[in-house]
């Protein structure tokens, strides 16, 4: 055996085994290294062994459940939720509200022209807004206003029954107060101790937050759907009436109207009372926004109706194409004055342009109900009026709302898709519909 080739090199591999030697012979291996390579081989099996061992891993580097990712933004984070953390959340969320929304059954007298009459039942939900008994729902759940046919009529409900959740005890509900203008309405039953819902600032409500839709859609009891906040103050119009909306594409269906949308806190943002329809659509629903309902639920309570504002004249919207056209203002022309109306006592008269009230320019009826419903009774507004190529102003002092009046303008435009108040759940009212 060759001693030379202490390390079993092979004959052709002189080059390493002579660079070896060289160092060795010179002192400069044994002494420097060979001590050299065997640390760092030490220390990298040190190391290693440790990343090995989780204990010691995360002593060593740390450990994080949660993983965030930096935007360009220089002060802005996202971070990726954990599926198990949205889950528990419609569970928390569910839990907390489905308790405090109950199912409204109406059955109404209905009436042939061919001489028949009978019975039909309509399904909707509502919120439970107190301990002892009142219930918000929508208007049109307990109204057969909304339902029309040719061979068919609707008397007012004869019965309304209120279902509580995981209870088979129905309970009658009487009607406290109705207002169709913001289709809300106020229900009464007898019994105390029930889970008001917890209601919160829709003012507040994001674009792109959770939200759950809780109600009773076609018949299926308490049900949960699921979406985001799609827009905020989405202006809709149904029925001639403008609402200001949450639109979100949690699912409402019929039987959902007067039902809760709610946040991830499990708070009622909103009463779900419109979708859209038509083909394509879908997902594109709207909830009436809880902070807007306050004023008219404790007048409904105390009233048995809303008191408004009122000016007293039908007008139309003068838009911009019309404006130009006949070099006139955009704003509302006055179609007619009512008789002993404010408007007509403040001297307002037939085709006056109004541009104006106090000092906000509106341009159509909507827009000056929208403001004006902000006032007093007794308040005294200011009108812009276009009259005989000249603008001036008009004090106008507001009185109530006469019954059965309103300022608004209807409007229908065909090949639009179609806002619908979310029916209740009936087999002859989808006849109607």
């Amino acid at each position: 055996m060759n001693e030379e080739n202490d390390f079993n090199f092979s004959n052709d591999n002189k080059f390493k085994k002579s660079s070896l030697k060289t160092y060795s012979s010179n002192g400069f291996g044994k002494s420097v290294l060979v001590p050299f390579l065997s640390g760092i081989i030490g220390a990298a099996l040190v190391i290693g062994t440790c990343f090995g061992v989780p204990t010691i891993k995360s002593k060593l580097v740390g450990t994080s459940s949660k993983i965030t990712t930096t935007t360009s933004s220089s002060d802005s984070d996202s971070s990726v939720v954990n599926i198990a953390d949205y889950s528990n959340t419609s569970i928390s969320v569910a839990e907390k509200v489905l308790p405090s929304v109950v199912g409204i059954t109406v059955t109404y007298q209905v009436n042939s022209v061919f001489g028949g009459s009978g019975t039909t039942e309509a399904a909707g939900s509502g919120i439970i807004i107190s301990d002892d008994g009142y219930i918000l729902t929508n208007n049109h759940v307990i109204s057969s206003d909304t339902s029309t046919s040719s061979f068919y009529a609707i008397t007012e409900a004869t019965s309304i029954k209120v279902n509580l959740y995981n209870s088979d005890e129905t309970f009658d509900a009487t009607v406290i107060g109705t207002d169709s203008y913001t289709d809300l309405a106020v229900l009464k039953i007898d019994k105390t101790g029930l889970t008001p819902a917890t209601l919160g600032d829709s003012n507040n409500v994001k674009v792109g937050e959770f939200v759950m839709a809780i109600g009773n859609p076609l018949g299926m009891d308490y049900s949960v759907t699921t979406g985001v906040v799609s827009a905020v103050n989405r202006e809709v119009e149904s029925e001639g009436t403008t609402y200001y909306a949450i639109q979100t594409d949690a699912a409402i269906n019929s039987g959902n109207s007067g039902g809760a949308l709610v946040n991830a806190n499990g708070e009622v943002i909103g009463v779900n009372t419109l979708k859209l329809s038509g083909t394509g659509i879908e997902g594109i629903g709207f909830a009436i926004p809880i902070s807007s309902t306050t004023s008219v639920v404790n007048q409904l309570i105390e009233y048995q109706t809303v008191k408004r504002p009122y000016i007293g004249i039908l007008g139309s919207s003068v838009d911009n194409q019309t404006a130009q056209r006949y070099n006139l203002p955009e704003g509302i022309y006055v179609e007619s004055v009512e008789e002993n109306s404010p408007a007509q006592k403040a001297g307002i008269v037939q085709s006056d342009i109004i541009t104006k009230i106090n000092g906000q320019e509106v341009k159509s009826v909507n827009e000056l109900n929208q403001i004006k419903n902000t006032c007093n009774i007794g308040d005294t507004v200011t009108l812009t009026v276009y009259r005989n190529n000249a603008t001036q102003d008009i004090q106008v002092t507001l009185a109530e709302t006469p019954e059965e009046e309103s300022d608004n303008e209807q409007t229908n435009s065909s090949n639009q898709p179609q806002i619908q108040v979310v029916p209740g759940d009936s087999s002859i009212f989808d006849l109607f519909r």
